[in-house]
């Protein structure tokens, strides 16, 4: 029996209609009558097929085993409502899928869909996976490891090593975690009862898990290299010193064989036939140059002679 959700009256303030308030349990209906339980934002960086195409393209090449439904959410942005979990854990466990269209990839990123989805910027939830090393093998059960996990977030799944018991030296959870939260370094397990306690304090690695920069809340990226904090990272016009290869760590030039400053800029130091040191901005260098070419062979001609009238 679905829940009804009555008509809301406005609130006025000084005669001018103002809002009108929904509780949060109200929200969570509307979540569930939408069918937003298992919503994914998929998201395109650099162009994407028709909406139409999608609809086709993404359930096949995704590996989805259920009915979803995909629309266009916003520009680059598309809504894709699964099913059933299965389907919804396989978009989220990856990070990036690459759908084909007559042989063009697309970059497609996915990420959790909630209520407070904004298009500039991308959530702070996602999936990551724990390595509980060296912890004993009795603890491996699912229901032992997602208690020790939520510590962490929230348990999703164990991994198939785990599950077969083919790896007794660690146990892996998958678990969806808030990116901008401190995550704990270790678990302490207490075993027995009354005061009889034995203590074992684990070990939590986090693997597979992309960062977040809190100042653009995009994920992928450290605050090093994060443009909003670094703006002249950002290769443009505006910048061209980033374009031409500067890197972020310390201004190192890239390897390209290009020169950096027009050719015109170039030091040059020329041979002179008569034996007088060589100049490049009609000041002598010191050092005497001997002239490259046999007298019986044709000089080396130069696009622009950057000597006077006076000294040649």
């Amino acid at each position: 029996m679905s829940i009804s959700i009555p008509i809301k009256p406005i609130v006025y303030l000084h005669g001018e209609p103002t809002f009108v308030r929904f509780e949060k349990k109200e929200v969570e209906v509307m979540i569930h009558q939408q069918e937003l339980n298992l919503a994914v934002i998929g998201k395109f960086s650099h162009g994407w097929p028709e909406i139409g195409l999608l609809r086709t393209l993404i359930p096949k090449q995704c590996g989805l085993k259920a009915e979803v439904n995909i629309g266009l959410l916003c520009d680059r942005h598309v809504l894709i409502r699964c099913t059933i979990a299965e389907d919804y854990d396989t978009l989220m466990s990856r990070q990036t899928f690459e759908i084909k269209e007559k042989n063009k990839p697309y970059l497609m990123r996915t990420f959790k869909w909630d209520v407070t989805f904004n298009p500039e910027e991308e959530t702070r939830f996602a999936y990551g996976w724990i390595s509980f090393t060296g912890l004993p093998p009795h603890f491996h059960g699912e229901s032992s490891l997602f208690s020790m996990a939520a510590s962490v977030g929230k348990p999703i799944s164990i991994d198939s090593a785990t599950r077969n018991k083919t790896r007794p030296s660690s146990a892996r959870v998958k678990v969806e975690v808030d990116l901008l939260k401190v995550h704990p370094k270790s678990v302490l397990i207490q075993v027995g009862e009354g005061r009889k306690l034995h203590l074992h304090n684990k070990r939590l690695d986090m693997i597979s898990c992309p960062n977040i920069v809190p100042a653009c809340k995009l994920q992928g990226h450290d605050s090093i290299g994060c443009w909003k904090l670094n703006p002249e990272l950002r290769p443009n016009k505006e910048n061209p010193a980033v374009a031409r290869g500067l890197t972020a760590a310390g201004g190192e030039k890239s390897k390209s064989h290009h020169p950096t400053h027009p050719p015109s800029l170039l030091p040059l130091t020329l041979p002179i036939p008569n034996g007088k040191p060589s100049t490049t901005d009609g000041k002598p260098t010191g050092k005497r140059q001997p002239n490259p070419t046999p007298k019986h062979k044709k000089t080396h001609q130069f696009a622009r002679n950057p000597y006077s009238a006076a000294e040649r």
